[in-house]
């Protein structure tokens, strides 16, 4: 392995650490932010029960409800972070080591994932447990495929906002506070994204996880296809091009900000 793959690595390691850490100290956000959520995600099945409506769309609010932890983890976790870490003083620290940004990013991200696992574990299992769904495994394969894709090109948008969000200065916490509940009615989190309309959902397809959703959904629940926007085949391979182009993508944005930031001595809050 090359001297630049170790630091790479070793980087990812040490910012995951203290994500990973902080989660285990601080015993009452477990509960917040795991157990609290799951009202809304049960709000949304009573109604659909109140609606009588088959029991596949109760499958579908437990599988949307498990992943806006993801979504939200994305959001404030990465897209806002390097915001935050100017703020505190750590941006030029980042700057100045020899580490990528990229790489610090994804460290934070991969900390954050152990709390944000635990909430979609403890959503599926409440759904499992307490709702009675069933979901089917007989295409586990493909859903664990889909769910690795997903997660890597909604974590290259969430690196491409990073960037993006440090460019807007104070803007960011509103541009994060703005995208939070229209992804969630744009990604049909808790109903069929086909609803909307396929010019609607084509461009929600934006952000992975709207077909991310959708193929899940018809791999665990293939009793009731008609809910599917598109065919999972074609939505696994639109999720690896996205991945692409966002990890490219912020990649390149990531390495302008270094740049800028090392050019000028400080990194400027208007578009340049």
């Amino acid at each position: 392995m090359s001297d630049n793959a170790q630091l790479f690595l070793r980087t990812i390691i040490a910012r995951a650490y203290p994500r990973v850490i902080g989660t285990t100290r601080e015993k009452s956000w477990v509960f917040f932010d795991t157990f609290l959520p799951l009202l809304s995600t049960a709000a949304y099945i009573f109604f659909y029960r109140a609606l009588k409506a088959p029991e596949e769309y109760i499958g579908l609010v437990v599988v949307g409800g498990a992943m806006t932890a993801f979504w939200l983890n994305v959001l404030w976790s990465m897209s806002a972070q390097l915001y935050w870490d100017k703020d505190a003083g750590n941006l030029a620290l980042y700057v100045a080591a020899p580490a990528s940004l990229m790489g610090i990013l994804l460290g934070m991200a991969l900390g954050g994932l152990l709390a944000t696992t635990v909430r979609a574990v403890v959503i599926f299992t409440a759904g499992w447990l307490l709702f009675g769904v069933q979901f089917s495994l007989a295409y586990w394969g493909l859903v664990i495929l889909t769910f690795i894709l997903t997660m890597a090109a909604l974590y290259g948008l969430g690196m491409l906002f990073a960037s993006l969000f440090l460019l807007f200065g104070r803007e960011a916490w509103h541009v994060s506070n703005l995208l939070q509940e229209p992804i969630y009615l744009a990604s049909g989190f808790y109903f069929p994204v086909k609803a909307l309309g396929f010019w609607v959902a084509a461009a929600a397809s934006f952000v992975p996880l709207t077909l991310g959703l959708d193929a899940m959904r018809q791999l665990l629940f293939p009793s009731n296809p008609t809910f599917g926007f598109l065919t999972v085949n074609l939505e696994v391979w639109v999720l690896l091009g996205l991945g692409v182009v966002f990890v490219g993508a912020s990649k390149f944005a990531l390495d302008y900000m270094e740049k800028l930031a090392r050019r000028q001595g400080r990194i400027t809050e208007r578009r340049r």
